[in-house]
């Protein structure tokens, strides 16, 4: 875990609380240090929302199936992200939700009542971990509406352009990577990967785009 303590220093659930101050209170929340294989879950729609998690290494997916089996990516989350805070704090009794490893990953899960119960020892880093908690779940909602703005697009090209679009403006250049493969990014807009990957032929061919497997130019229209 001592190797992780910066990563955690950086993370948005302990803005503001570092180093002696940090493991006192990774102590005093009984944190617990997981690890997971590739493709393994870490939560279960249906389980009870008790956790909230923090990613050491590795990367996760917030995945949700519908009746029919059908697969939507609503999230990913990397190092140094939270993940399931929104349904622990929501009040809901079943996680509508499931969260995979998408590789060998390693976590960091906190028991929400440890986090909102204070003790006497470190009570004002109680009042930062709720504040921050607050405030991560605020940023995320605005995450969620930049994907409806994805996924509400009528074509799968609007999509793909309104995606891209706003991931070259996150990067800060023209010539970004994404953090999606093939099948990932069509579960994540909601649209058919035969469909998806012929589209993005096409806008190759026209001169928007170029790609290699997740790296993207976008080019200027002639």
């Amino acid at each position: 875990m001592k190797k992780y303590l910066p990563l955690l220093a950086r993370c948005p659930l302990f803005k503001g609380i570092a180093g002696p101050d940090l493991v006192s209170l990774l102590e005093c929340l009984s944190a617990r240090h997981k690890k997971y294989e590739k493709d393994s879950f870490v939560f279960m729609a249906d389980d009870e929302p008790r956790f909230i998690g923090v990613v050491l290494s590795g990367a996760l997916h917030i995945l949700q199936d519908d009746f029919w089996g059908n697969r939507v990516i609503l999230a990913r989350a990397e190092p140094g992200e939270l993940f399931g805070e929104a349904f622990s704090c929501g009040g809901v009794k079943k996680l509508p939700v499931s969260v995979q490893a998408v590789e060998k990953s390693e976590v960091l899960l906190i028991d929400l009542t440890r986090i909102i119960t204070t003790c006497s020892s470190v009570c004002v880093f109680h009042r930062d971990l709720i504040k921050n908690t607050l405030q991560d779940m605020a940023r995320k909602n605005i995450a969620l509406i930049k994907k409806m703005e994805h996924i509400t697009r009528r074509t799968t090209r609007e999509k793909l352009l309104s995606y891209l679009s706003s991931q070259a403006q996150q990067q800060g250049s023209t010539v970004l990577t994404i953090p999606f493969k093939r099948q990932e990014l069509a579960e994540y807009l909601s649209v058919d990967r035969s469909a998806m990957s012929a589209e993005l032929g096409k806008m190759q061919d026209q001169g928007l785009i170029r790609f290699n497997k997740n790296r993207f130019e976008l080019l200027q229209k002639n």
